[in-house]
């Protein structure tokens, strides 16, 4: 292999880190024995990539050379310290273990990623707990966008992510898929994660693009993969249902100059119609469940929008309608905030800034940008127009997004003339 510019060799790691994390640390732990040493490992294999890929060349396959190096320290790391390994969780018993066809198990699940979902979102961790953990883990986040995507700071994550890693030695929880008798009770914590895990990925928390599409096609990817693992539960098929159709918008939400476009003025032509037609089909499928779950209820707002011909055709009382059954089986301020901005719609401006106002005090959106941004928003409607660029102004200061970013500041050049 030809030797490699530092340039380049940084963009290569780059891109192997953003592609290729989940699939490296997810092999690395089947021969580690725990997630600290794994972890370790494959940080170590990163930095080694950007030493090593400069004077020997960029390889052909960076995760496979990324796997190996990761694998080969996590089995020397094991063996320099045998005293200490004996205190951390034991992810795979020894007799579990074996070096079957990479990228299967024995079970014929296809991904180990879905390992290390599954053990990270045991029941004996907190819910939040599980998100956050496996978010950092199989996605390689920073904690700083971990602590984001939670609306909480990122000392307060930290401290809750080493928290989880502890449980997970002291219960010895195993890294393995479930038996079915045990998924029932997995399954809502595994549909939070990679909900959380496409979200993140469809509106990047900081960054200069609007969308991780890496993490995105991952969570687009693990529902599918859920599919395949649980078809008959209805639970998964919402979840795939909302991914879906949230992700058939995708063409339209940047113009030609890669500025943001807001759902209002997108060119609907652009939406993927044959992904709608797949999410409706199986949001119908979904919905035979008695009452609806949270991700059902999302999914039918989501069809909403994109069965509507225009913006101006929204069924806006029906959208406010499925968001009163999410607020009494799923309350959150996040969901507090986008009622409000559906009731902004359907009865009027004035009403949806009331509500907005309302939620001025919830400790959780203090410093959530779409908050300051709807009210700004709501505010241009009613011509109160100062009042709107301070709205968006405090929405610029809290906006870590540049796409995002762009758009606030062309919004307050058009209020200032």
């Amino acid at each position: 292999m030809p030797q490699a510019a530092s340039s380049e060799v940084a963009a290569a790691v780059a891109d192997a880190h953003r592609r290729e994390w989940a699939f490296v640390l997810a092999a690395t732990v089947r021969v580690a024995g725990d997630i600290d040493t794994a972890e370790e490992a494959v940080q170590d294999a990163y930095a080694s990539a950007l030493s090593t890929w400069g004077p020997r060349g960029i390889p052909k396959k960076p995760g496979a050379w990324l796997t190996v190096t990761a694998r080969r320290r996590a089995l020397d790391m094991r063996r320099r310290a045998a005293t200490a390994q004996r205190a951390l969780p034991k992810l795979l018993e020894a007799e579990e273990y074996r070096d079957t066809e990479p990228g299967r198990d024995a079970e014929g699940i296809a991904d180990d990623r879905l390992r290390l979902i599954f053990t990270c979102c045991h029941p004996a961790l907190a819910l939040d707990a599980q998100v956050a953990l496996t978010l950092r883990l199989l996605c390689g986040l920073s904690t700083a966008d971990v602590a984001r995507a939670f609306l909480l700071p990122e000392a307060t994550m930290a401290a809750r992510i080493t928290r989880a890693k502890k449980k997970i030695a002291a219960a010895h929880i195993p890294y393995r898929v479930p038996a079915a008798s045990e998924l029932v009770e997995r399954v809502d914590g595994v549909l939070s994660v990679v909900y959380l895990v496409y979200t993140t990925g469809h509106t990047a928390p900081s960054g200069a693009d609007l969308m991780r599409r890496d993490l995105a096609e991952r969570g687009l990817e693990l529902a599918r993969m859920l599919r395949v693992l649980l078809p008959h539960d209805r639970d998964v098929a919402a979840l795939l249902a909302l991914v879906v159709l949230t992700d058939a918008r995708r063409g339209a939400r940047l113009d030609e100059h890669r500025e943001l476009v807001l759902m209002e003025k997108q060119d609907r032509s652009k939406w993927d119609r044959p992904a709608i037609d797949e999410g409706v089909a199986l949001l119908r499928e979904a919905l035979a469940a008695r009452p609806p779950g949270r991700f059902a209820l999302m999914a039918a707002i989501a069809a909403v929008h994109d069965e509507s011909g225009s913006w101006s055709e929204t069924d806006w009382q029906e959208i406010l309608g499925l968001y009163d059954l999410l607020m009494d089986s799923w309350p959150s301020p996040v969901i507090q905030l986008n009622r409000a901005i559906a009731l902004g719609f359907a009865a009027g401006p004035a009403a949806g800034l009331a509500e907005l106002d309302a939620l001025g005090t919830e400790p959780q959106l203090a410093r959530y940008p779409y908050l300051a941004a709807a009210r700004a928003d709501f505010l241009t409607r009613l011509g109160r127009l100062d009042e709107a660029r301070v709205a968006f102004e405090e929405a610029l200061i809290l906006t870590d997004n540049e796409t995002e970013r762009g758009y606030l500041r062309t919004r307050l050049k058009e209020l200032t003339g």
